[in-house]
C-alpha cells in the first residue's frame, strides 16, 4: 500500500539532537519508501549536523535550515507547500521529540486512502496520553473545551500527528490558517471543517518526551483560548 503512493513525512526541529536520529530511523523502518522533510530553525545544539550525517546513509532525507527561529506554524505551512509543489500525494506531520510513535505511520497511511484528513487522537477508544499529571489535565480538558465551544465533531485538536491526502483536499492550504504558535493546530481543524472535509480520528498513544526540553510556554495556553473564542465566533457569525 505504501509503495504506490508518494508520501512525505515532515517534522519541525529545534534542539532535537538527542531524538532526531531515532525519529528518522523509526520513519524509515515503518515507511521505507517515504521521503522525509525536516525544517530546522538553526538549532544551537547542532541537530543539523546529525541530520547531515544521516543523509550520507539514509535515502530521501530533505533538510531545510532557516536562519532564525520562525515558529512552528510557519514550518508546517512551508511543509504543506513543499508537498504540493513536489507532487506528493500524502503529507504526514509529527513531532520530532518521539512523543509520536512511528509505528502509527502505517495506520495513518491506511486511513488516508479513503479520507482527506486523518488525525491521531489520544482521546478516543484505544488512544492514551502518557503526559505527567498537570500537563495531562490541561491537555485532556483543554481538548474537551475546544470541542464544546467550537462545535467541531472531533476529540483531538492539539496533536500534530496528522495526515493530509493532498489529492482529496482540493483548494485547501495551510496558508489559510491564521492562528499562530500552537494554536495553529487547532486552527487547522477549523479550516478543514469550514471547507467541508471529513475529519477522521484514529487512536494513538502519546508519550511524554524522555530527552530534551519541551518548547511549549504557559502563554500558549492563554493564546489558544483566545484563538478558540475568535475562531468560534467567526464560525457562528458566518
Amino acid at each position: 500500500m505504501t509503495k504506490d503512493k508518494k508520501i512525505l513525512v515532515f517534522s519541525a526541529c529545534y534542539n532535537e539532537k538527542e531524538n532526531i536520529k531515532n525519529l528518522i530511523y523509526g520513519i524509515k523502518e515503518n515507511l521505507p519508501n517515504s521521503s522525509i522533510l525536516i525544517i530546522d530553525d538553526s538549532s544551537p545544539d547542532k541537530t543539523i549536523d546529525v541530520i547531515k550525517d544521516l543523509q550520507k546513509t539514509v535515502t530521501n532525507i530533505n533538510l531545510i535550515v532557516r536562519k532564525n527561529k520562525l515558529g512552528l506554524d510557519t514550518a508546517h505551512r512551508m511543509a504543506y507547500e513543499y508537498a504540493v509543489l513536489n507532487n506528493f500525494e500524502y503529507l504526514i506531520t509529527m513531532d520530532a521529540d518521539l512523543s509520536h510513535d512511528p509505528k502509527d505511520l502505517i495506520n495513518i497511511v491506511k486511513y488516508l486512502k479513503d479520507n482527506p484528513f486523518v488525525i491521531g487522537s489520544r482521546y478516543i477508544a484505544g488512544g492514551r496520553c502518557l503526559m505527567k499529571t498537570s500537563r495531562l489535565l490541561i491537555s485532556k480538558y483543554g481538548n474537551l473545551l475546544i470541542k464544546k465551544i467550537s462545535g467541531i465533531n472531533c476529540n483531538e485538536f492539539t496533536t500534530s500527528y496528522r495526515g493530509f491526502n493532498i489529492l482529496k483536499l482540493k483548494d485547501f492550504s495551510l496558508k489559510n490558517v491564521r492562528a499562530k504558535g500552537y494554536s495553529f493546530f487547532m486552527g487547522t481543524l477549523f479550516e478543514i471543517e469550514k471547507r467541508g472535509f471529513l475529519i477522521k480520528e484514529i487512536p494513538i498513544i502519546f508519550k511524554d518526551r524522555e530527552k530534551g526540553v519541551s518548547k511549549i510556554s504557559k502563554i500558549e495556553i492563554f493564546r489558544t483560548m483566545k484563538n478558540l473564542l475568535v475562531l468560534s465566533l467567526k464560525k457562528y457569525l458566518n
